[in-house]
């Protein structure tokens, strides 16, 4: 059982297919699911669909005995203020950052119940615990990933799963790269986003992706907690002085 069977959802984007790269450099046997076509991935695939999920699961299964890591990593944004998001904008976004959270978990989790044993790692944001503009419907989303982290990690401890999330800071990832190119002057707002944090620069995928392994390493001793990747925005506050 040295390769584990890993399965992230949205592995075809930036950080998902880092994901998918850091587990199989490990030895794993990572396993992709996404909307769209791309290496590793198994299929489209639609984590708001209950069914699917478990379909998805149970193919996993059949085809390699066991899954090891959940990563629901899947996820989309939506920019906007509290009066100019609309109640679309609410299920949209709920549907995939919440519910297909709760949908993948509660297709993996029985089987992973039944081995005794298991890692569950969701992506979160700093928008969770910091509040940035034009965030509204993302960060809270994102608030309710980090309580329901919070929630499984209770139920599930005594089966011998652990549950914890990490949270980026503004990655440099293509639906970054797509925003900024949509405002009146890219290069000056790719500019105050890389300022925003502390250490000077965005997050890289791969930053992301070594976290995500670190929490799913079978030698990591915690559950239920938020790791920050987010080069200090959520800890530090940097003041220049004369």
């Amino acid at each position: 059982m040295s390769a584990r069977v890993v399965v992230i959802t949205g592995a075809a984007g930036g950080i998902g297919a880092a994901m998918m790269a850091t587990f199989a450099a490990l030895g794993d046997t990572p396993v992709g699911l996404d909307l769209v076509a791309a290496p590793g991935v198994i299929g489209v695939f639609d984590i708001t669909d209950p069914a699917q999920c478990v379909a998805a699961a149970q193919r996993i299964v059949d085809e390699h005995g066991r899954i090891d890591v959940l990563c629901n990593n899947a996820g989309i944004s939506a920019v906007g203020d509290v009066v100019e998001s609309t109640p679309d904008d609410w299920q949209r976004v709920f549907a995939v950052n919440v519910f297909g959270v709760a949908n993948m978990s509660r297709a993996v989790l029985p089987h992973m119940r039944t081995a005794g044993r298991g890692a569950v790692v969701n992506t979160c944001s700093i928008v969770a615990t910091v509040g940035l503009v034009q965030r509204a419907v993302y960060g809270a989303s994102k608030g309710a990933v980090q309580a329901l982290t919070k929630a499984m990690a209770a139920d599930e401890v005594h089966h011998g799963i652990r549950v914890n999330c990490v949270s980026p800071g503004t990655v440099q990832s293509p639906w970054v790269e797509r925003l900024v190119a949509t405002t009146p002057d890219p290069t000056a707002t790719y500019e105050a986003l890389r300022k925003r944090q502390p250490m000077g620069q965005l997050v890289s995928c791969q930053a992301v992706a070594d976290a995500v392994a670190y929490l799913a390493a079978d030698t990591t001793f915690t559950t239920g907690i938020d790791l920050l990747v987010d080069g200090g925005i959520s800890g530090i506050r940097i003041v220049d002085t004369p």
